[in-house]
Parts: C-alpha cells; sequence; structure tokens
C-alpha cells in the first residue's frame, strides 16, 4: 500500500481507477466475485474515489492511503447497511444506525469500501462453507473447489484475487489466519483489546478480535494502525533476522499430524530462516495440552454464542445453517461453573504460558496442518468436523491466550499454498509486526 499511496500521490493512478478495477473483478463472471461478496457498493465506492481524487488534487487528502479500496466482512456494522453475518435469518432486520468505529477510522482515513464480503455464518466455522450464499473457492487449483478457510472467507479470497488491496475480518478461533493460509494471503491477529469491537456481531466477546487481510505484513500493519486509532499508519521496520530466537514447539499438536506439502514447505522455510540467521529453538510446552482440556466443556465460544442466539433461535432457528445451529447448540447445556471454571483455567494458562515463551521472540509454527481440501470433502458431517477442528487447532491457541498472531505464506509461486504463523506476546503487536517483517523479507528473497 505505501507503493501504491505513492503512486496516488504523484498522480500516477488514480482512487477512481483502482476502484474501477477492482469492481471489474468482482463483477467478473469467470471470476469468484459473486460467491466473495455478499453486497457490492459499487455506487457508493465510485463516488467515494472521485471525491479522494479531488480532495488528493486539492492538497485535502486525509491520509496518504485515501483513495484505495477495501472490503468489510458481513458481520460489521455499517450505517444503512442489514448486518446479516452471512446468515438468512437477519435480512429483515433493522439497517444499522451507525458505523463500527474499526471501519470508520478507515473510512476518516479515506479507504474506499467496496462491499460486504461472505463468511461462515455466524462466524462459527473455520471451513468458510455457506449454504445461504454460496461458498468462494480458494484460488489454488480452483477447477477443484477448494475450501477458502473460514470465518472470514470471502475476505481471503477477495485479496488473493484483486477484489481490493485489504479486506476486514473478525478472528475468534483463526478466522484472519486460516483463510490467509488458505488462499496466499496475510492474515493478522491483534491482541484483543487494540481494536474494538463495539458494531461488530458477536461471536465470543471474550475470544473475538478484528483484524485485517492484505498482500503483505506492511499492508496489514497499516490497516491494523488505524483501526486501533491513535497510531501513524506506517510500515514497521523489519527486524533483522540474525540473533532473532523462534521458538518451535516440538512435540506438541501445534507441529504433529502434517501433511507431506505443509510439512515439506515449512521445513524449507525454516531451512531459509535459519540461513538467514534466525535461531530456531525447539522447545517443550507440556501447558498447551492443557487448553483442550480446559476447553472440554464447550469452551467460551459455545456459551457466549447461546448467550446471544438463544432468542433468535427460538424465534428462527429453522432458518440457520443446521451445523452451525448444532454447534452454537452445545453451548445450551454448559454450565455456570463450567464457565467460571473455564475463566479461572484461562488465567492460570496465560500466565504459565508467558513465562514459558518469554525467552522467545515469537513463537513459530504451520498456520494449518493441511493445504486446501475440495469443498466437497466436507459434505459428510464427519469430514466437516474432522476439517474444521483441524483448520482451528493451531490458530485457536492465540485466542485463547490473548496474544498477536500472523499468518504469512511460506509456499513459492506455482506451489500450493501454507502459511506459516509466528505468535506474539499479549500486546507486544508492534514487535510482532517487525518480526514478522523480517520473516516475510527472509522467505520472499529469491523466492
Amino acid at each position: 500500500m505505501i507503493d501504491l499511496a505513492r503512486a496516488l500521490a504523484e498522480g500516477r493512478v488514480s482512487a477512481e481507477a483502482l476502484v474501477d478495477q477492482a469492481l471489474d473483478r468482482i463483477a467478473d463472471p469467470a471470476g469468484e466475485g459473486a460467491l466473495a461478496f455478499i453486497k457490492v457498493h459499487a455506487e457508493s465506492a465510485r463516488a467515494t474515489a472521485r471525491a479522494m481524487d479531488a480532495l488528493r488534487a486539492a492538497g485535502r487528502a486525509p491520509s496518504a492511503l485515501a483513495g484505495i479500496p477495501i472490503s468489510v466482512k458481513d458481520l460489521f456494522d455499517e450505517a444503512g447497511e442489514v448486518t446479516a453475518a452471512g446468515s438468512a435469518v437477519l435480512l429483515d432486520a433493522a439497517p444499522a444506525k451507525a458505523t463500527a468505529p474499526c471501519v470508520q477510522r478507515l473510512v476518516r482515513a479515506g479507504l474506499v469500501v467496496l462491499g460486504r464480503t461472505n463468511m461462515t455464518e455466524f462466524a462459527f466455522t473455520g471451513l468458510g462453507v455457506n449454504p445461504h450464499y454460496g461458498t468462494p473457492a480458494s484460488p489454488w487449483d480452483r477447477a477443484s473447489r477448494r475450501l477458502p478457510g473460514g470465518s472470514s472467507s470471502g475476505a481471503g479470497v477477495a485479496v488473493a484475487d484483486g477484489m481490493g488491496f485489504a479486506a476486514l475480518g473478525s478472528d475468534t478461533g483463526g478466522s484472519c489466519r486460516i483463510p490467509a493460509a488458505l488462499n496466499g494471503v496475510v492474515g493478522w491477529k491483534p491482541t484483543a483489546k487494540r481494536v474494538p469491537l463495539t458494531g461488530v456481531l458477536p461471536l465470543s466477546p471474550t475470544l473475538d478480535s478484528i483484524g485485517p487481510l492484505a498482500r503483505s505484513v506492511a499492508d496489514c500493519a497499516l490497516v491494523d494502525a488505524l483501526m486501533a486509532g491513535g497510531e501513524d499508519p506506517l510500515p514497521p521496520i523489519a527486524r533483522p533476522l540474525a540473533g532473532l530466537r523462534l521458538g518451535l514447539p516440538r512435540g506438541t499438536y501445534l507441529t504433529d499430524g502434517l501433511d507431506a506439502t505443509v510439512g515439506a514447505v515449512f521445513s524449507r522455510a525454516l531451512t531459509r530462516l535459519s540461513a538467514a540467521g534466525a535461531r530456531i529453538e525447539e522447545f517443550e510446552w507440556r501447558g498447551l495440552a492443557d487448553i483442550p482440556a480446559a476447553n472440554a466443556t464447550g469452551g467460551f465460544a459455545v456459551s457466549e454464542a447461546w448467550t446471544w442466539h438463544r432468542a433468535l433461535i427460538a424465534e428462527k432457528g429453522d432458518g440457520y445453517d443446521p451445523r452451525i445451529l448444532a454447534r452454537i447448540m452445545r453451548g445450551e447445556g454448559m454450565r455456570a461453573a463450567d464457565y467460571i471454571t473455564l475463566r479461572a483455567d484461562r488465567a492460570r494458562i496465560i500466565a504459565q504460558a508467558a513465562i514459558r515463551t518469554a525467552p522467545f521472540d515469537a513463537v513459530i509454527c504451520p498456520t494449518v496442518p493441511m493445504v486446501p481440501p475440495r469443498i466437497a470433502e466436507v459434505a459428510e458431517e464427519s469430514a466437516y468436523n474432522r476439517i474444521n477442528m483441524a483448520l482451528l487447532r493451531n490458530p485457536s491457541v492465540a485466542n485463547f491466550l490473548d496474544r498477536c498472531a500472523i499468518s504469512l505464506p511460506c509456499h513459492v509461486a506455482g506451489e500450493a499454498p501454507v502459511g506459516l504463523m509466528l505468535m506474539g506476546e499479549h500486546g507486544g503487536d508492534g514487535a510482532l509486526f517487525q518480526v514478522a517483517a523480517g520473516v516475510e523479507a527472509a522467505l520472499s528473497a529469491d523466492a
């Protein structure tokens, strides 16, 4: 986006041209736009682009990024729009009266919202399948119709296919990072409190985080800074890899059960990082197993989702995707004692993990253990549940620990997409962006 901002400033490209190109890609019948977007704001996007061009010509552009087209996930409030969250049961709801603050901050900076992207209904799986609006396919092996990952499915496909330069997503258990990994782009999950959740339809207020998907670490950092508020949108200074300590949790579920492609590509990435000077240090993280044990009674997502949905389910439960409904209904049986115990267990696990990973600049692992499966593979119930849990397995750790994390591509052009995840400390967002920028540079050098 920095190069794009420079081109806009120098008059080598216009916001109107950028928006027209993105809208053409969305409208292309041979592409995935009809499935990646639930609603396109073509008229308002073009009008906003023209306004940004006029303001820039007058020396009054609200920011260097003014005029750059982006998209928002269907669970963000936009004034005058219905926030349906990928569902059919909310289509008759009243339009939002105000725009979510995190979106409004981007609008004030002059970024142009192209439309609302598709998602898993109510953000409640990592697959990206949506029976109401269809499922967009990952750009890899598109003839085979591969899963886009979720829940920010349309966001990942939109960025990968050039339908905007960034996309706003939410991340409760990996919903920015999973589609980033399966679509070959970058996905960011901040420390949860960094970006306000006001005006965002919740899944789990305890775990929900708001982050961007984009084509580079720098682009994610720019959008994140604007959404967080009070920060200048500047690209991170890449951390030199010499002496960088990256903790690799061997013998844990984070590095187990990788398919052959992910295992080989991730191993190659570690070799490249080591050659660039990074210290890849294997370590035992026995406390990691305490997370699934703590979630055994249901976890935060099912209990908090049930609290939000129970009245709507009583009225319109027949309109839900049955698989999403079944996941939410699990929360009905969770007891108050279970929830209180879960909160106490989480605090204990967070404290122990902070000590265990303190020596490292980041924890490193594959984002997900597999390349994108075919959409048809999850038609059967047991495969749907098995693949969903596999995709959520690694990314959800950062949500439980309330840490920042990022997925960036570690494959090369022509290969199946493979995501590499870096997890930082709670509140260490700026430091992790610098580490990720250094890792990205090393992986892309002569690739």
